[in-house]
């Protein structure tokens, strides 16, 4: 079995992530989401992996290469041109549309292919899903979890008949719509003959155009509703309740990093903790290269990423911060997430340091330019 990460995606829900990073490149725990999807595939003996790219192509590919270090073999395929000026212009041609022209390009789909979503935690049996597929005769597969009805509008969903057999596939569909809650995971099994009913040279999408055809036809589409871990980041708010259920145990198959120096507290490598009148309350992970000054308070579940400063006085509660961030004195974090000159609440809203008046942000715009100017040697984000 042969695989394929989709990982084409801008990710526009989990902005301001994605303005530097793809959406598979963002961390759970310090790792890339693609970085557990390939470990997963090896695991389960797939050694040959294609990946389609597009937005920032060049982290995906720099981070992973051609796969040596996780046993595999890892191929792209770039979707986009190169303009008159020399410049790389991404051009997403739809998850169905960069399968298509894989194979046109050099029939890497020779035999059955798991296709992948890259923004998703997974820990599915595929050699168990492979063989339920091959048992039915299906030339393509669907794994699905059953959501709950007032979610539905977030997902495509799957209409089956008690065989598992596909009768229709609705992409995102209303409450009122809907008529089924089994949602597709973005985890699919396809024969080479699948690829064949793909459009050529077009812009063609898996769930909404390829799904539905294949309904329509009467071929042997099936689905198979699976109880496994599937842990999907659609947005911010879901990064956010992801690592809330990783660092408080809730997602069996993950363990926290680093070295445990108190309880429900972690720490990296050569990080500097100030014990004096400073409290931390586990679970918390401070990352490598941290400095935590006394006074300071960190109530968990919280993240720190690498190279970050704590200042005394200041309080950070059930956060994510981002590598290098700089968290100045009597400064209250609450439920945030903080991502360079950006943060964003429990609730998904976004804001910019430039947009906060009258206390919070204000005084970081002053210090923008002298980042800048020392070419955003620190990395920081500063709040105040």
């Amino acid at each position: 079995m042969k695989a394929m990460i989709l990982a084409a995606g801008k990710g526009t829900r989990v902005r301001p992530l994605t303005y530097e990073l793809p959406k598979p490149m963002i961390p759970i725990l310090g790792k890339p989401v693609m970085a557990y999807l390939v470990e997963h595939l090896q695991r389960h003996g797939v050694s040959e992996i294609m990946v389609n790219v597009s937005y920032l192509h060049e982290k995906i590919e720099e981070y992973f290469g051609e796969g040596h270090q996780f046993g595999v073999q890892i191929g792209y395929s770039f979707e986009g041109y190169t303009n008159d000026q020399g410049e790389v212009v991404p051009q997403p041609i739809g998850s169905a549309g960069g399968i298509k022209k894989i194979q046109e390009f050099g029939g890497f789909f020779d035999e059955t292919v798991v296709v992948l979503c890259g923004d998703a935690l997974i820990d599915l049996d595929l050699k168990s899903a492979l063989y339920e597929h091959r048992r039915k005769g299906a030339l393509a597969t669907v794994i699905t979890r059953e959501v709950p009805w007032e979610k539905v509008s977030s997902y495509g969903v799957v209409v089956s008949d008690g065989g598992g057999r596909v009768l229709e596939f609705q992409e995102k569909p209303s409450r009122a719509q809907a008529k089924s809650n089994c949602a597709s995971t973005g985890i699919y099994l396809f024969e080479p003959e699948v690829i064949d009913l793909i459009p050529s040279g077009q812009e063609f999408d898996i769930g909404s155009e390829l799904f539905p055809l294949l309904a329509q036809r009467g071929l042997p589409f099936y689905c198979q509703t699976r109880k496994f871990d599937w842990i999907d980041i659609g947005s911010v708010k879901d990064y956010w309740e992801v690592l809330q259920g990783v660092l408080t145990g809730g997602v069996a198959h993950m363990t926290v990093p680093g070295v445990q120096v108190e309880e429900g507290v972690w720490v990296g490598l050569n990080t500097s903790i100030d014990w004096h009148g400073t409290r931390i309350i586990g679970p918390v992970y401070i990352g490598s290269g941290c400095r935590i000054e006394a006074g300071a308070t960190i109530i968990g579940p919280t993240w720190i990423g690498h190279g970050s400063h704590i200042r005394s006085g200041a309080r950070v509660v059930r956060s994510v911060l981002f590598e290098y961030t700089r968290v100045l004195p009597d400064v209250t974090l609450d439920e945030l997430i903080v991502f360079k000159e950006y943060s964003v609440d429990r609730a998904g809203e976004m804001q910019h340091i430039s947009q906060a008046e009258g206390g919070g942000w204000a005084n970081a715009r002053d210090r923008r330019a002298t980042r800048r100017a020392a070419h955003n040697v620190a990395k920081e984000t500063t709040l105040i």
